[in-house]
């Protein structure tokens, strides 16, 4: 029973969700090709699942590259302006532009550059949750308590082992959130790639069923999307809290 109880209240909040969309169909006598009760949907889930599965796959292909590369570049970028001071003014205006500059917007560019396969998807995915991932990982170096640096370098600890074993730590809860926010945000990096122009993913069957009118195949493979999103911040908020454990609970 002890097990079963953190799942109780998203599944709460799910059947929620469903009787109050059922309700607005039924209340509002909606269209179908307005908007579809979730038994349609579901229905539509059912008899569509092999296509669903065939492009959920390339769309989590794509999140989880960019996931991995973002972190890592997020992660690199946030060390080099904590340990190279004189870099600093000349990355944290780039670091900004990043995010000035609608990822909306650049999606037409990065399909001219990397092709309508699968690398401009991911590095769409980059784009999205690099900034996150770069600011909170810094905030994280920098913030660490003086009093600790202080006594690591009074102990003869050298630049690595600083950072092995006083940096690191105490910035991995600040990162932690910070890879909170990407793995939510990156299906946005796959999905508006997969828009502007791909051969599949669910961003692109969405746009098939749209065109054709199939309301039903679209909330389906929104429905997949969003269970995908969900899955994957849950699996990675308790890979956290195993991995570290001195972070404040939440």
């Amino acid at each position: 029973m002890k097990f079963w109880m953190p799942l109780l209240k998203p599944f709460l909040v799910v059947l929620g969700l469903l009787v109050l969309w059922e309700s607005i169909v039924v209340l509002f006598s909606m269209p179908d090709y307005i908007l579809p009760g979730p038994r349609a949907v579901l229905n539509s889930m059912y008899d569509n699942a092999s296509l669903l599965w065939e492009h959920t796959l390339v769309t989590l292909t794509e999140m989880l590259l960019g996931l991995v590369l973002g972190v890592l570049s997020g992660i690199l970028l946030a060390m080099i302006l904590v340990y190279f001071v004189t870099l600093r003014p000349w990355l944290l205006p780039l670091l900004l532009i990043t995010q000035a500059v609608p990822v909306f917007a650049l999606a037409p560019i990065l399909m001219l550059w990397f092709g309508y396969g699968l690398a401009s998807k991911v590095v769409m995915t980059i784009l999205v949750i690099f900034f996150p991932v770069a600011t909170c990982c810094y905030d994280g170096l920098r913030h660490t308590h003086q009093g600790w640096l202080d006594m690591a370098k009074t102990m003869g600890g050298n630049r690595f082992s600083v950072l092995r074993h006083i940096r690191w730590p105490a910035a991995l809860p600040a990162l932690a959130s910070g890879l909170r926010v990407a793995v939510v945000v990156a299906p946005i990096g796959a999905v508006v790639g997969e828009w502007v122009g791909s051969s599949a993913g669910l961003g692109y069957l969405m746009l098939q069923a749209n065109a054709r009118l199939w309301v039903d195949q679209m909330f389906a493979a929104l429905t997949v999307l969003a269970f995908c999103s969900v899955g994957l911040y849950f699996m990675t908020d308790l890979a956290l809290k195993k991995l570290i454990p001195w972070q404040p609970a939440t």
